[in-house]
């Protein structure tokens, strides 16, 4: 039986990183399966992600004592991370629920490697699409006179069933900035990538009055600054004049829906790495 993790370190680029990890891997009798790296010339920063496998289970302890002498020693920011792990997430909705449903589908099937520990609505409509999954559902309403004790039930949640990741699949509520500290670096949304071009209600049909030809979705992480968080995946489709607004709706909602996806799956395997505003992702 394989005993693999995945270590994910970002520190100031200088020579003898990839040889010191590699080498202090080695000594510990750990295969590497995967690696991937990038040296930021702008940042003058360091990524790497190595997919290791150890000889046996209680070898780990050894191998983390050993890795943090060397990350002390070159200013490391490291983690390494079980990769057999399911991760947990819960999942935010409103009234489309297009983004849910691929979600709970890929979950379910095994496309994705995680698990809806529950979904989160200000509004009821898809209990029962979360019920035929047998993922919990959990009615929040919320406005302007409640949203610190709904915030509350949210991250009350997210402590209590273990999440790794929340994920915003058309929530269409933004949340306080105190709401985003908490859940910074583990909280992911999807937008139209007509922002901020076409902010405000009813996007697609600002888009087809304009005459757009190229529609798009963006995913990124939750940030106090409203839909300017770190991109994670982005995707656009072309569209024409024949197309009604119906028509862009149907094909955005696709692109939102496999940009969402392929987020989460990013995420989930320890693939993304911020670099300041930016990330890097190791496909």
């Amino acid at each position: 039986m394989r005993h693999d993790h995945i270590l994910a370190l970002v520190c100031p680029d200088r020579t003898g990183i990839v040889y010191r990890v590699s080498g202090l891997l080695f000594e510990q009798g750990c295969n590497i399966l995967d690696a991937q790296q990038f040296g930021d010339p702008e940042s003058g920063r360091f990524f790497l992600r190595v997919h290791f496998d150890v000889p046996a289970p209680e070898a780990l302890g050894q191998v983390r004592a050993r890795f943090a002498e060397a990350a002390a020693a070159f200013g490391m920011d490291w983690q390494i991370h079980d990769a057999r792990r399911r991760a947990r997430l819960l999942v935010l909705v409103s009234r489309q629920g297009h983004c849910l449903n691929d979600l709970l589908f890929r979950t379910h099937s095994g496309q994705l490697r995680a698990d809806i520990a529950a979904v989160v609505s200000n509004h009821p409509d898809f209990a029962a699409l979360a019920a035929s999954y047998g993922v919990p559902f959990h009615h929040l309403p919320v406005d302007a006179g409640n949203r610190p004790q709904q915030e509350q039930a949210i991250l009350d949640l997210v402590e209590r069933e273990q999440v790794d990741l929340v994920v915003l699949a058309r929530y269409m509520q933004v949340l306080s900035p105190r709401m985003c500290q908490a859940l910074a670096g583990r909280a992911i949304n999807i937008h139209h990538s007509f922002l901020p071009s076409f902010k405000g209600a009813r996007p697609y049909h600002q888009a087809h009055a304009r005459g757009v030809k190229i529609i798009g979705a963006t995913a990124h992480y939750v940030t106090a600054d409203l839909d300017e968080g770190p991109i994670i995946e982005q995707d656009v489709a072309r569209v024409d004049h024949g197309m009604t607004p119906r028509d862009l709706i149907r094909v955005g909602s696709d692109i939102e829906s496999q940009v969402l996806a392929r987020a989460v799956r990013l995420h989930v395997e320890h693939r993304i790495l911020l670099n300041g505003h930016r990330t890097v992702v190791f496909r």
